[in-house]
């Protein structure tokens, strides 16, 4: 993250003496991205974070996937998968994967375990609810509207608070996600053109201090997982400071990118990821021209499948489709898609969209996850020829 943050406790100098109130040393941990080469921070332990007394293999969830076949644009209802409730970790749903990027939607209404990703970063969608994100950084709490980003190897807990289970999108990546390069000075500043800036950055503020023993942590790496036993509770860090930290950003605070006729998808970029980006679609005021016709043309995005979650308005270019609140349309490469039939003519004098949604083009194909099969709509491929 290009904003640098100092939270708690630090000595003056990097690695060099700093001392608990009983004479001994905190331990410091530096986590660094790409090799130490890229964003880091340096962080103040009370105990030692290498210290574990117990490792197993742990048996996640089972997962299967199936490439898109035949190939059609699908139309997910993630609400169709709501349950008794779940933790927002194991207990999400996965829709949509490859090998650089997961999908999944979870209705959450228990706490997770302490869980450490350390195949790639996470970013997660706070459809409705809220949530409390418990790491070794401090506390992080999350509304609706909210995106979170977790670092890769951040031991984390996701708490559901508000008193109503917390619905998530999460998009969990094979490396590291954040704001797009075009959007940064060379020293990592956003710049004047980016819809977003620091003010708009959340970070944890105080250290997050918990005392325990034997904590049970699950790790998913990049051979399966494993469950540690830590003898202290990871949550003992009294400050940090660096680049590298769990962040949230509202998509309400996204300015969206406007002009006289139809704006492209890029100008709706919000993250970039490994091989994926993540946009963000917002109420915004459209096309200005006077012959403009403000919803998207027939479009064949060449080299990428779309992924958009519909999180909230009216979406104008799918009315008819059956498209509602927490839909995903999945719209994929080789196949070209566009507005509804009609919603190009309605379009026509309209200077004002009030849509919600979040995309999630990647550069390789999407394969569908076991949750796709229990909440697709199967009709949806056929809408744009208005037949049975």
């Amino acid at each position: 993250m290009p904003y640098y943050r100092s939270v708690g406790e630090l000595p003056r100098k990097r690695h060099t003496q700093f001392r608990q109130p009983d004479g001994s040393l905190y331990t410091e941990e530096l986590m660094g991205q790409e090799g130490f080469s890229s964003d880091s921070s340096l962080l103040y332990h009370r105990y030692a974070p290498t210290a574990i007394v117990a490792a197993e293999e742990f048996t996640p969830p089972a997962v299967t996937r199936v490439p898109n076949l035949p190939l059609k644009p699908r139309h997910l209802r993630t609400h169709k998968l709501d349950g008794t409730g779940a933790d927002p970790v194991l207990g999400r749903r996965y829709l949509l994967a490859n090998d650089d990027v997961r999908i999944a939607y979870v209705l959450a209404d228990r706490p997770s375990p302490l869980f450490r990703d350390a195949t790639g970063d996470h970013c997660l969608y706070v459809e409705s609810g809220a949530l409390r994100v418990e790491s070794t950084f401090g506390v992080l709490d999350a509304v609706a509207g909210d995106y979170v980003i977790i670092p890769t190897s951040t031991v984390h807990r996701l708490v559901p608070t508000g008193g109503t289970p917390t619905r998530l999108l999460a998009v969990e990546a094979s490396g590291h996600i954040g704001p797009p390069k075009r959007y940064l000075s060379v020293r990592g500043q956003f710049l004047e053109h980016s819809p977003y800036c620091e003010r708009d950055v959340r970070g944890p503020d105080a250290p997050l201090l918990v005392d325990g023993t034997d904590v049970e942590v699950l790790v998913r790496h990049r051979r399966g997982w494993t469950r540690h036993v830590f003898a202290n509770h990871p949550f003992d860090v009294v400050g940090w400071d660096g680049h590298l930290y769990p962040w949230a950003f509202s998509i309400h605070d996204f300015e969206p990118i406007t002009g006289r006729i139809h704006q492209p998808p890029p100008v709706h970029q919000t993250f970039a990821g490994p091989n994926f980006v993540i946009c963000s679609f917002v109420p915004r005021k459209v096309d200005y021209h006077p012959d403009a016709i403000p919803v998207p043309y027939h479009h064949h995005n060449v080299d990428s499948d779309e992924m958009l979650f519909y999180t909230g308005g009216n979406y104008e270019a799918r009315r008819g489709s059956g498209i509602e609140q927490g839909s995903i349309s999945l719209h994929p490469s080789g196949f070209t898609h566009g507005p509804q039939p009609g919603a190009a003519e309605r379009a026509i004098g309209v200077d004002f969209f009030d849509e919600l949604a979040v995309m999630v083009d990647t550069f390789r194909p999407l394969d569908l996850c076991d949750a796709a099969a229990e909440c697709e709509d199967d009709g949806y491929a056929w809408t744009w020829a208005r037949r049975p």
